[in-house]
């Protein structure tokens, strides 16, 4: 069999900045005559690519059981590790023995070259162009199974928070051409995605010859059709307030922000490295709550850092309820070697971490369920993603709320304005025509 028509299949782990990465390579395959496989497809592939996740301790784990189980299914596969992971433990990869092929993330634009490399017996020095302040992507992100779309529009981060091994696997701050995302944004569309969501590492810092991401907002939606820009997670930022501002005038842009807060003490910032404090993080909430109504804001935290008393974690607690995130995701401190704060003092016991995080995740649960409560009664634009049974559709208002419609008339793809009646005891918000 030629490699041209080789089955491939991808397994992603982490943020939508990788399902976008994924994405792209999935293009470059397609352009190489590649059969493309679902990752839940049960057909064997004859080539498994693993995106990995370097943010967690169990993100990696994760993706070692994953090549591992795969292996032991297919001993002549060839299997690839990818991403930041393999970005910043290459070594570690190399002497797992189970990869036989380890890329960085700029080996991912040359993953064709590897693949055919290794196919032929050889080696491939990979070029690294991580330093570049503009970057392009040399392929058209492909999402076959999917009804929206990823477009990668930044990467780098320059922020080095002491815990974070993300620019060292990512590199620093850089932006995507702003004339080659307009190309992609287009053939997206055309290609019948309803919502494109806009990726990076932190997005709030684009800027390409001096277009910044509300000029890149402004310019995409003002192009014909009916779609949707979503933002994918974004950095606390001063430009944050002039998304909002657009935001709040244009139906194109979904009504949804997740901005991490990580902390909410001024000393567990201060050592996180973070560039805020809890009152600039609250006012910021305050701003888009007041300019746009039923904005869905979400977060990140991180439980159990170093040096967090007792006393600094019933802060975060009483801070989150001050200002009721409608989704939080909750992290234990995880070590990443390499980073300032793997060498902190003050580490909490990992058991004591874990019962702060289900106690801060109860909060966290309860402010999701009044968030979905406080959309009854409301009409939300809904993009239908599958019929999950006869008669019975699902898909995402533009608030980034799971919405389940019953005896109605709908396609996969399509927009409904849909009138909330009720949150299902699963959460999802049950609705009608």
């Amino acid at each position: 069999m030629s490699q041209k028509h080789k089955k491939i299949m991808i397994m992603t782990i982490g943020c939508r900045l990788n399902q976008a990465d994924t994405a792209l390579m999935l293009d470059r395959f397609r352009n190489a005559a590649y059969e493309i496989l679902h990752e839940k497809s049960k057909d064997m592939p004859d080539i498994f690519i693993l995106n990995t996740c370097s943010v967690t301790a169990s993100a990696s784990r994760k993706g070692r059981q994953a090549i591992r189980a795969v292996r032991r299914k297919n001993p002549d596969i060839c299997i690839i590790v990818t991403g930041c992971d393999a970005d910043v433990r290459k070594d570690f990869w190399k002497d797992e023995g189970t990869p036989d092929i380890v890329l960085s993330n700029e080996g991912k634009k040359k993953i064709i070259e590897h693949v055919e490399a290794y196919y032929h017996g050889k080696d491939k020095d990979i070029p690294d162009n991580s330093r570049m302040e503009i970057f392009r992507e040399n392929a058209s992100a492909l999402f076959p199974f999917r009804s929206r779309a990823f477009l990668k529009v930044q990467e780098g981060c320059n922020s080095f928070c002491s815990y974070c091994i993300v620019p060292y696997a990512r590199g620093r701050e850089r932006s995507r051409d702003f004339g080659e995302v307009l190309e992609d944004f287009r053939n997206m569309l055309e290609k019948g995605h309803k919502e494109i969501i806009l990726t990076g590492v932190n997005i709030s810092a684009y800027n390409h010859d001096g277009k910044n991401l509300a000029s890149l907002l402004e310019t995409l939606s003002s192009m014909p059709g009916d779609f949707r820009i979503r933002l994918s997670s974004t950095e606390p930022h001063p430009e944050n307030y002039n998304i909002i501002d657009i935001m709040a005038d244009n139906p194109k842009i979904c009504r949804f922000l997740h901005i991490p807060l990580q902390h909410g003490t001024t000393e567990i910032l201060k050592s996180m490295n973070r560039k805020y404090t809890p009152d600039e993080f609250a006012r910021f909430i305050s701003y888009a709550r007041s300019k746009v109504k039923g904005i869905h804001l979400g977060t990140d935290v991180i439980v159990g850092f170093p040096g967090e008393t007792q006393e600094l974690f019933m802060g975060m607690c009483e801070f989150a309820k001050k200002v009721n995130f409608a989704n939080m995701h909750i992290f234990p401190f995880s070590i990443r070697p390499g980073t300032p704060a793997a060498a902190f003092p003050g580490k909490v016991p990992e058991r004591e971490a874990r019962l702060r995080f289900e106690y801060l995740n109860a909060i966290a649960s309860a402010m999701a369920s009044d968030f979905a409560l406080s959309q009854k009664n409301e009409t939300l634009k809904v993009l239908i993603e599958e019929e999950s049974s006869p008669g019975v559709f699902e898909g995402w208002s533009d608030n980034y709320l799971r919405v389940r419609i019953k005896g109605a008339d709908l396609c996969r793809n399509d927009f409904a304005e849909v009138l909330i009646t009720d949150v299902g005891d699963d959460g999802l918000l049950l609705g009608k025509l």
